[in-house]
């Protein structure tokens, strides 16, 4: 019989339960014990929802109270220095590592200060997780047995669980050496974490787990020959102690040229993502044994459209004609981790359009179709394959995709639509004397704390109990408010805090026709971040202006630059759920042109400051880098296109997160951007060095404290970041600026960690 399996699920409830338990314990309103005791209750629902739809096989351990792969850093023990001399629980240490954490000493224990761990992209997707940390002394152990712990609650209440794992090559892989062991390369911890692996497993197969999930995800990219013989070592080592059965999963893109590194490797089963790369169905085939299991991700784990059941079905009965339906599983391409909770709760799409969508609850449903018509016959589920095809013809023959006034504009992009009028030094020379900035200037990445009084009132307005004359003083007042701070304080070009957005990306899909958007799509970012991703659905273009209002006023309040604050064509494109049907091409040049017209009327409105980031250029590079190429031409045409029409005197700003610029630093150049920020406070030197070794001559400024958490920066502190960054950027262009955006701070926070940056760049003026 053919199995329907989820290879996991979202974490954070319907409604967001976990997120609002989170920062209420965080904030000291609930005890940790209130905060274990949602989660639990969170796990059991949705293993009970998962298995309702009919499927067979639902994951564990795939909840975290923050990240899956900070879970398995501090069950294995790889807590660096920095934490363990606190003697924290376990639960602060876990928290602390993933936020930071700033306290004040009392009667019964001593102060803390520590920052958490970088905060990377998980591959190309929209999740971020906490990079492990690895180090010459790290001895690996059992700190907890969260897997274990959560398959037997599962147990308890009556549901068989197939526990989920990050395996080990990939966790050592997309770890990093600490400051103090330079040169250690983390996959030469191998021979010393595996018996940890081990022993957890064997505590999984005496708990009754018949199967267990190993993901090694790494396994879709181009790997150095030591990574790639690891998993042998690895895996021949795991099957020799005693364990449950071991599906190795892989998803996000193609083996391709690991796929001998798979073959015969001694698991039971191997899942392989046909969503991405339908093209290696026949070769991952043709590597099995005569009893391993395939585990076909036919489901798209990462986008909302539904998926075409007539093709899925035919796609798994090929397989198992080929290698028999009692060794066929039905998958997820990955985890759903990356789609929103349900579809039911969007009351506001409309109904046509309603039908296109499958989020979590409803894939895991077409996972339980898939296997049921293969298995039993089509007929058994004739209903619901019927609606599928409609919905399917529905989305073909409907006129929204389609707008031929776009195509045309299109059409007529010419090659000077991507430049600029004049080369940089030019520039550079008019924005000096337009904008009389001092050395060092000082800036914000652009948002401010987004307090609960202005999520009540954005609430308030949606439900029509604040007018829009009333929100619009409302949001006018906000913005007052973060002028007169940034005056006060010293900073040099200011922004308006974007108190009208919720979102950087949601907020702009909200203003684009061809875009739809969702009352309760949250989808994880990072911690108890969460974000609902605008749906591209048709051809996208601008009706209206949609920041010049706010940017107008906040410049009217001061006679310093007001930075006028874009997202960008790559990043709305990859923060949105993106059409299947046409070319991510197309949709970032339809993207660039909305903006473009944006760009033109603030600069029209007197806005000489204008930042359009595009922190998922770099993290939206394709995993193989043979595919770079066509994917940086047209990424970086966007932006240019976005950005090139306005005059010299005019400042383009770019920002971007999580970044190694090393390998494409020539297409950072290309954007020709006047300055660029970035997130870095957590990073070494290395990144920065790419600017000196690729002799950059636009501005910069490298982020010199870390927004994520919410502790403060000192003076020194500050100085001390500036004194290495002008090791490798000249003087002249260096500017100070926090990581990102403010928005997920306090306000108390944000003021002293400012005021301490403006204080800092005045002492760099006298270095």
């Amino acid at each position: 019989m053919v199995t329907s399996t989820v290879l996991g699920f979202p974490r954070m409830g319907p409604n967001r339960e976990l997120k609002k338990a989170l920062e209420a314990h965080w904030a000291g309103k609930i005890s940790e014990a209130d905060l274990l005791a949602t989660a639990k209750d969170l796990r059991l629902k949705h293993w009970k929802l998962q298995k309702e739809q009919g499927v067979d096989v639902v994951a564990s351990n795939d909840f975290s109270l923050y990240d899956h792969v900070l879970d398995h850093s501090v069950m294995f023990n790889v807590i660096p220095e920095r934490y363990t001399k606190f003697k924290l629980s376990t639960t602060e240490t876990f928290f602390a590592m993933g936020r930071g954490l700033q306290r004040a000493a009392t009667e019964s224990a001593s102060a803390v200060d520590v920052t958490s761990q970088e905060m990377v992209k998980w591959f190309d997707s929209n999740y971020h997780f906490m990079r492990p940390e690895f180090s010459n002394k790290t001895e690996f152990k059992l700190n907890t047995t969260k897997p274990v712990d959560e398959y037997l609650e599962a147990k308890a209440a009556g549901i068989a669980t197939r526990p989920v794992l990050l395996g080990p090559v990939s966790f050592l892989y997309l770890g990093k050496a600490t400051k103090d062991s330079t040169g250690l390369e983390t996959i030469s911890l191998l021979e010393k974490l595996l018996p940890v692996y081990q022993e957890l497993l064997g505590k999984l197969a005496e708990a009754g787990a018949e199967w267990v999930q190993i993901d090694e995800p790494i396994l879709v990219f181009d790997l150095p020959e030591n990574v790639r013989a690891a998993y042998k070592k690895a895996y021949e080592a795991l099957a020799s102690a005693t364990k449950p059965k071991i599906m190795f999963a892989t998803y996000f893109g193609e083996l391709g040229s690991n796929l001998d590194v798979v073959k015969g490797l001694p698991v039971e089963g191997i899942h392989v993502d046909l969503v991405r790369a339908p093209q290696q169905l026949d070769s991952v085939l043709d590597i099995l044994n005569d009893t391993q299991v395939f585990s076909a991700g036919v489901v798209n784990g990462r986008n909302i459209w539904k998926t075409n059941l007539e093709e899925a079905v035919a796609t798994v009965q090929k397989i198992a004609q080929k290698i028999g339906a009692e060794r066929v599983n039905v998958a997820g391409s990955s985890s759903f981790l990356h789609t929103p909770h349900t579809l039911e709760s969007e009351t506001k799409l409309p109904e046509d359009v309603k039908q296109w969508f499958a989020f979590a609850k409803e894939k895991v449903r077409e996972l339980a179709v898939i296997a049921k018509a293969v298995a039993q016959g089509p007929a058994e589920v004739r209903e619901e394959l019927e609606a599928n095809k409609k919905a399917m013809d529905a989305r073909k023959a409907s006129n929204f995709a389609t707008v031929q006034a776009v195509r045309e504009r299109q059409s007529k992009v010419t090659g000077d639509d991507y430049k600029r009028k004049s080369p940089f030094p030019t520039r550079k020379e008019v924005q000096k004397e337009k904008l009389n900035l001092p050395e060092f200037p000082t800036t914000t990445i652009g948002s401010f704390p987004q307090t609960k009084e202005i999520r009540v009132a954005r609430q308030k307005h949606t439900k029509g109990e604040l007018s829009p004359e009333e929100y619009e003083k409302f949001i006018e007042r906000e913005i007052q408010e973060v002028v007169k701070f940034q005056e006060e304080c010293g900073l040099d070009v200011l922004v308006h805090g974007e108190p009208e957005r919720s979102d950087m990306s949601e907020y702009f899909g909200q203003r684009l026709d061809g875009i739809l958007f969702t009352v309760n799509g949250w989808v994880q970012s990072y911690g108890s971040r969460c974000v609902r991703p605008p749906i591209i659905a048709g051809d996208i273009s601008r009706p209206n202006p949609m920041t010049v209002k706010e940017s107008k006023y906040a410049q009217s309040l001061t006679d310093k630059p007001m930075k006028g604050m874009l997202t960008g064509p790559v990043t709305l494109l990859r923060w949105s759920f993106p059409r299947d049907d046409a070319p991510d091409a197309l949709q970032a040049e339809q993207l660039a042109l909305a903006l473009r017209d944006e760009v033109l009327d603030l600069e029209a409105a007197g806005i000489y400051v204008i930042q359009v980031d595009e922190p998922a250029l770099r993290e939206g590079l394709p995993l193989r880098k043979a595919d770079w190429a066509p994917y940086l031409d047209w990424a970086v045409k966007a932006f240019q296109l976005s950005t090139a029409g306005v005059e010299d005197r005019t400042q383009i700003h770019s920002h971007f997160c999580y970044s190694d610029f090393n390998d494409i630093f020539d297409s950072i150049k290309a954007l020709d951007a006047d300055v660029t920020t970035i997130e870095n406070s957590k990073s070494d030197m290395k990144l920065l060095k790419a600017f000196k070794n690729g002799n950059y001559e636009a501005w910069v400024g490298p982020g010199v404290y870390d927004i994520h958490s919410p502790r403060v920066p000192s003076v020194e502190e500050i100085v001390e970041r500036a004194k290495e960054m002008l090791e490798v950027i000249p003087r002249d262009l260096l500017w100070i600026n926090p990581d990102c955006g403010l928005k997920t701070r306090g306000w108390a926070e944000t003021k002293a960690a400012l005021i301490n940056l403006v204080e800092a760049a005045k002492e760099c003026r006298k270095l």
